[in-house]
């Protein structure tokens, strides 16, 4: 009924038995889409999926498929099950009418824990639906950010396989700042480093102005975009040192309620949060959203608000000013003062340092899950390891590219990951599960080639193909910079609230007689938040009710102060 081939325009593909309604959504979104997609319609099923494999081998794209849940061949579901084998990088979505969700219910709920469709969407009531137009249009974004050219604020000339050029792509890609990735011999880099008059060291960062830094720190950069504010000898109500979601989330109240905030990163906006592809269990979200997503919407909520920020700086010490003055310090030797600290540091992956494994980090070997380095996997075999949620949300985007993902954990079985993220994974042809293993070492010339592990159980040893590996095998706290005064367990998660102790000295870790604060530690007026804290849920929606909790915290600590001070 369609003819794709006609056109090199990407493909909205709708699929309904039933004429009337596929008369509306093909009047429906030609309206609104036409004029940058094909909108092609079918009534079979079977023709359906024969179509879309005419589209597969006459390389047309195809952006969205809308399939009707209730068809006589086979329901929207299943066919959506099937054009996955097809069409693996198109938006699916089943299509209900209105009061049809609770007999959708089931097959639904099921399809989407296994990854065969987004969501559903409520077929258009009328032609101007724009709750129906609203949604078409989000899939469409999500497709046209992975499959088409984006604005390249930043441009990077670079060897791909250097490792400080690895982690700059990683920095910026968490933090949602759009750039180009170019090696120094191609034509594109070569006429860029030409133009900006920089020829090393690499990489060289190319602003879209024209301005060129070469090799720069993510100060740099940030400064260059006008992110960093210049805060040195500034006093704060509130500073944050780390912007994971319980950072921006304190950021995001503080500021909103009159606070003075400043908020300190020493890498990319969102912490480790802002590495995961893809998270489906955070309230308001039924889609799901990526990490860099959630975060860069909570990085521009507190710019609104007000809070300033400083990326790239290192806090490297925490001592007091006077009775209610902090001072932080940072890696180049600036320092600011405030009345109240958040601790929102995270945690860091730690490293697996076997056999020849860190000799090839930044050339095949990745700690971390940096989503940038997913499209350069196009076709090759690669290894997740960790058992992890973290793990299992890689493995679920490096299989979009990847020809086949390995994920390798020690654990028996699959303990430690969400019930809907196993199904999804099992869903996958394209990922295998390695249970009771290890890696013990790795193969290799100039870039990584392979990896051996160690079956636990039955030691014994194979080695496995992999062009790259991506380890996230667990967290260490960032806190060895703090003072010996702060308290913390075994393994450097700070104390907070009740499980605070007597201090060093024998006296309590309190101010006077009064007991800490639920969030707050063994030092007045600093607080903790998140992953760094023990205790803490590790989980993004706990993470981020701490950080919102913990300003009426700072408001109760800064009201009490300025008492004793009156």
């Amino acid at each position: 009924m369609g003819s794709p081939g006609e056109t090199s325009r990407a493909v909205i593909f709708v699929i309904d038995d039933e004429q009337d309604w596929l008369d509306r959504l093909q009047r429906a979104l030609t309206r609104r889409f036409a004029a940058d997609y094909a909108i092609v319609v079918e009534q079979s099923a079977s023709a359906a999926l024969a179509e879309l494999q005419a589209m597969r081998d006459s390389g047309t794209p195809v952006a969205l498929i809308l399939a009707d849940q209730w068809m006589p061949e086979m329901t929207g579901v299943e066919l959506l099950a099937a054009a996955t084998d097809i069409e693996p990088d198109a938006e699916r979505a089943v299509m209900i009418a209105y009061g049809e969700l609770e007999t959708a219910r089931e097959p639904i709920l099921r399809a989407a824990a296994l990854g065969q469709i987004q969501t559903y969407v409520a077929k258009p009531w009328r032609d101007s639906d724009e709750p129906f137009y609203h949604a078409i249009s989000k899939f469409l974004e999500d497709w046209d950010r992975t499959h088409r050219p984006q604005f390249e604020l930043i441009r990077i000339v670079g060897d791909r396989w250097d490792a400080y050029g690895v982690a700059l792509r990683d920095a910026l890609h968490r933090s949602g700042v759009s750039y180009g990735f170019y090696a120094p011999d191609s034509d594109e880099g070569i006429e860029l480093l030409r133009r900006a008059g920089v020829n090393g060291p690499l990489p060289v960062v190319v602003f879209f102005d024209g301005r060129a830094l070469a090799r720069p720190t993510a100060t740099e950069i940030a400064t260059a975009m006008g992110v960093n504010t210049e805060a040195t000898g500034d006093e704060f109500d509130m500073v944050v040192v780390g912007s994971g979601p319980a950072g921006l989330s304190a950021a995001v109240y503080g500021a909103s309620e009159g606070l003075r905030t400043l908020v300190v990163e020493s890498e990319a906006l969102g912490g480790q949060a802002s590495t995961s592809s893809m998270i489906r269990n955070y309230l308001g979200f039924p889609r799901g959203l990526s990490g860099a997503d959630l975060t860069g919407r909570a990085y521009r909520q507190a710019w609104f608000f007000g809070a300033s920020f400083l990326i790239g700086r290192v806090a490297t010490a925490l001592r007091p000013a006077d009775a209610d003055r902090h001072v932080i310090g940072f890696d180049d030797g600036s320092e600011v003062r405030s009345r109240a600290v958040v601790l929102a540091s995270g945690v860091s992956y730690r490293r697996l340092r076997v056999g020849r494994l860190e000799e090839f980090v930044g050339r095949g070997v990745f700690y971390g899950a940096p989503v940038s380095e997913a499209p350069g996997m196009a076709g090759q075999p690669v290894v997740v390891v960790g058992g992890g949620n973290s793990s299992a949300q890689m493995a679920l985007y490096l299989a979009r590219f990847a020809a086949h993902v390995t994920v390798v954990t020690r654990d028996p079985a699959p303990v430690q990951m969400s019930e809907y993220l196993v199904r999804e994974i099992h869903s996958r042809r394209n990922i295998e599960m390695r249970f009771n293993s290890v890696v013990t070492d790795a193969r290799g010339d100039a870039l990584l080639q392979a990896l051996v592990l160690r079956d636990t159980t039955q030691d014994t040893t194979v080695e496995l193909e992999a062009s790259a590996v991506f380890i996230l095998i667990g967290a260490e706290p960032r806190t060895a910079w703090l003072p010996p005064e702060m308290e913390r367990d075994d393994r450097g998660y700070i104390l907070t609230g009740d499980a605070v102790t007597a201090g060093q000295a024998g006296t309590p870790a309190t101010d006077g007689d009064r007991r800490p604060a639920p969030l707050e530690t063994s030092l007045p007026g600093v607080f903790a938040v998140g992953d760094v804290r023990m205790g803490s849920m590790k989980r993004i929606a706990a993470a981020v009710g701490e950080g919102s909790s913990v300003v009426r915290m700072v408001h109760e600590h800064l009201a009490r102060t300025a008492a004793a001070s009156s």
